[in-house]
């Protein structure tokens, strides 16, 4: 058999109880057979007996055996692996062992043990040898018993603290390295104790008694130890240092968080506080990173280190520290630091090259002008050891500094922290250098989409609302897109999608205005038809009166499109109207998708026919999706109109869990990374009020209603369990009931409405608007509105078709402390 191996007899176990015994006379010669051997090799005594042993052998191992016999004779004793051969010419690895066997007249023969391989994992270890393999391995092992009490443990345990073995018998593991999580091992030690399952690969990071100043880490495993019946005796688990290859993965995910988290905005202090916020604590303890002021402000650089300079002034950008003593000594964020002449962040802005210092001393450290005591009780009180300063360079150009501080004298820096230092810091000197680039027109976009674009949707309970907004500009983020939310009065809502001409910021300015007009004239609760007309007359106007150039300049309002929905949950009735715009789409609770059939009124400012509103009502769960027409034409101008519809007929049928999550569906199915137009998607699921919320009475018209309208609206803010708003509703409706007889015709309507707010409605069929008095302390009358408008939160005036609604309401929110 190739590849031979022979150990000492005498130090091996050997298992005999499956073994095949024969014996050999002193000359080799087998003497005794037995059926056992029989079996094992397939001859029979008559064959075997007084032929030679390596008969048996293939030729190679037959040479073997006059060997293994001297040795036997020898020590007592011999083992090894050879190959037979069977009588059937099939070859048998097995284990051979010789040993001596004395007959009663003293005649020596020896004993052959013959145990086949095949199934066998191989040979039994003798313990001896057992202990050698442990003892000598470089891998730290210990046996803990059932009480997770060390009863065992190798040479190479040691090196990882805790003293020798025999110190640690009976102690646990907390005993022996109390700067590790203890719980945590032993929590390990547990379930493979309690399961029997290996814990494999358990990583742990501390400080370990051979290294106390040092963070190290270490790979364990854990494996159950079994007595005979299979009765858990303990645990044994081997350690391994895998300090360096941990801090070479701190390493790459240092730099992996620097690509992600470095740069993501065009804002200059961000990205600088950006820097210093990853750098810590995986890097440094502290870290300050100042900028040029020229950069801050956006101009340029002049390329190369700066030249020659007495002293360099710059202002801090960002800081990070790991401890909460350390801000307190340094200048606040945006405030200028003058360094002085010579000193290490002047000499890293003259010359371009980083430096370090593993470890810093104190009382030769002056580097701010006019700080040098503080400065130096700075170091020395808070015990900042180890420095690093890394120019910030982009481009060719020098933007600034960012500083890097350990305060352990024991883990100062070192040439691969530098290297890692300047890696990241140049990641992040590009993306300052973008922002500096873009400074002003950044700026002046951020400004404009702060005042322009809403902030977030407002609360109310009558649909709920998600928006998706995609411009085409990418510098700006703006143009000339956008969406709106107005509650309404009477629990209502109104939702607005709009597009002005172009991109950009004069396109986002013309924007705003038309925005802002649009919030005034919901404020006046007109139907859409009418909203648009008198934002027509807007743009118009303006148009006229600034001189615009001709339709689609940017920046001119002219040619603008709208579209304006109100919805009211009470009755499900939804009312449109559009401007130049695509109609909005309605998501049926079943999913089907039908276009609103709207007639697609003259752009804004154009001229042409009156606006229409179309009405219809749409049951509880529908979602209206209003957009510009960007979702529809995508790539180009020139697309089939039923084609964009169906895609996007298709994108609205797909099911999501939320409708925030199916707004970004919707926009990330039809509309590319780089759009051509600005997308604007405005998606409303629509809900109803409950009928247990909304209370009605017609009243007749005289004046001795009002008391029981008093009574009944009492009664019904009881069952609502709205007691503490009686007394001001009894008024409110007294004054609203009262003013409805008293100056209009017809029958008077009663409603009040509970949702966010407790809604008063008085509808009578006048056609005149109420207005607000002041009365003089000697007038009789002219009080009522004034009154109601100092109890209710808000008040106004809605026509109808068949009159007018005076309304008020009340906050059920109770006000803040």
């Amino acid at each position: 058999m190739g590849g031979h191996k022979e150990q000492d007899g005498a130090r091996q176990g050997f298992d005999v109880a499956d073994a095949a015994p024969l014996l050999l006379d002193p000359h080799g010669m087998v003497s005794s057979w037995t059926g056992h051997a029989e079996r094992l090799l397939g001859y029979g005594a008559t064959e075997v007996v007084g032929r030679k042993f390596g008969k048996l052998l293939t030729p190679d191992d037959a040479e073997r055996v006059p060997d293994a016999v001297e040795r036997c004779r020898s020590d007592g004793d011999w083992a090894g692996l050879m190959t037979a051969l069977h009588r059937d010419g099939r070859r048998i690895s097995m284990t051979v062992r010789l040993t001596q066997a004395v007959e009663p007249r003293g005649r020596t023969s020896l004993l052959v043990l013959l145990s086949e391989l095949a199934g066998s994992a191989g040979w039994d270890m003798s313990r001896s040898l057992l202990e050698q393999m442990v003892a000598r391995t470089p891998i730290g092992i210990a046996i803990v018993d059932t009480d997770l009490r060390f009863v065992w443990s190798n040479a190479a345990l040691e090196q990882f603290g805790g003293g020798p073995a025999e110190r640690r018998l009976g102690l646990r593991f907390a005993d022996i390295q109390p700067g590790m999580n203890a719980g945590s091992v032993e929590a390990q030690m547990r379930h493979a104790l309690e399961t029997g399952e290996q814990v494999i690969g358990y990583e742990h990071v501390g400080r370990v008694r051979s290294a106390p100043l040092r963070e190290t880490a270490h790979m364990l495993s854990f494996t159950r130890l079994d007595d005979d019946r299979g009765s858990p005796m303990g645990v044994y688990y081997t350690v391994v240092d895998i300090t360096e290859r941990h801090r070479a993965r701190q390493r790459l995910a240092l730099l992996d968080r620097a690509g992600q988290h470095i740069g993501r905005t065009l804002d200059i202090m961000n990205t600088a506080q950006e820097l210093a916020d990853v750098a810590v604590p995986g890097l440094a303890d502290f870290v300050t990173v100042d900028l040029l002021e020229t950069v801050l402000r956006g101009a340029e650089l002049p390329p190369g280190p700066l030249g020659d300079s007495a002293r360099v002034s710059l202002r801090h950008a960002g800081y990070r520290s790991r401890y909460e003593d350390l801000p307190r000594t340094i200048v606040d964020t945006g405030a200028v630091v003058t360094y002085l002449a010579d000193s290490p962040p002047v000499r890293c802005l003259t010359t371009g090259r980083s430096w370090r210092q593993e470890q810093l001393d104190p009382l030769a450290v002056e580097w701010i002008e006019g700080s040098a005591g503080d400065r130096e009780s700075t170091f020395l009180e808070l015990g900042l050891q180890s420095v690093m300063i890394v120019p910030i360079r982009a481009r060719g150009v020098t933007l600034g500094v960012t500083t890097f501080f350990r305060r352990r004298r024991e883990d100062p820096f070192d040439a691969d922290d530098l290297a890692l230092a300047e890696d990241v810091v140049s990641r992040a000197a590009v993306c300052v250098d973008n922002a500096r680039r873009y400074t002003r027109e950044r700026d002046a976009a951020l400004a404009l989409q702060r005042s322009l674009l809403p902030h977030h949707l407002p609360e109310q309970g009558a649909v709920e609302a998600s928006a998706c907004y995609r411009p085409a500009d990418e510098l700006t983020g703006l143009g000339g897109d956008w969406y709106d939310l107005i509650p309404l009065s009477g629990a209502r809502v109104a939702l607005v999608v709009g597009e002005a001409p172009g991109h950009g910021i004069d396109a986002a300015a013309a924007m705003g205005g038309l925005r802002t007009a649009v919030r005034t004239l919901a404020a006046l609760d007109l139907p859409p038809e009418e909203v648009l007309a008198h934002l027509d007359d807007l743009v118009d106007r303006s148009a006229g009166d600034e001189g615009a150039g001709p339709e689609g300049t940017y920046g001119n309002p002219v040619g603008s499109g709208c579209v304006y929905v109100v919805y009211d949950p009470v009755d499900g009735r939804c009312t449109m109207a559009a401007a130049g715009h695509p109609s909005p789409a309605v998501v049926a609770p079943d999913g089907s998708v039908t276009f609103v059939d709207l007639p697609e009124g003259p752009s804004l400012g154009v001229g042409g026919p009156p606006f229409e509103s179309v009405e219809l009502e749409l049951p509880e769960g529908s979602t209206l999706a209003l957009h510009t027409d960007g979702l529809l034409l995508p790539s180009d101008r020139d697309g089939d109109f039923d084609t964009d519809r169906n895609r996007l007929r298709q994108a609205l049928e797909r099911s999501e869990p939320t409708l925030e999550l199916s707004c970004r569906t919707v926009v990330d199915a039809l509309v590319p990374t780089r759009p051509y137009d600005d997308v604007a998607l405005l998606m409303a699921r629509t809900k109803r009020l409950d009928p247990g919320h909304v209370a009605a009475w017609d009243l007749s018209a005289d004046p001795a209603v009002v008391a029981e309208a008093r009574r009944t609206a009492t009664g019904q803010l009881t069952r609502w369990g709205l007691d503490e708003l009686v007394f001001t509703t009894e008024l409110v409706v007294s004054e609203l009931v009262t003013n409805a007889i008293r100056h209009a015709s017809g029958p008077v309507r009663l409603r009040l409405i509970r949702e966010r707010a407790l809604v008063c409605e008085v509808h009578d069929g006048g056609a005149t608007a109420p207005h607000l008095r002041h009365p003089r302390a000697t007038d009789e009358g002219g009080r009522g509105l004034l009154l109601v408008s100092q109890l209710a939160q808000r008040w106004g005036t809605r026509f109808v078709p068949d009159g007018k609604i005076i309304w008020a309401e009340q906050s059920l929110t109770p006000p803040p402390e």
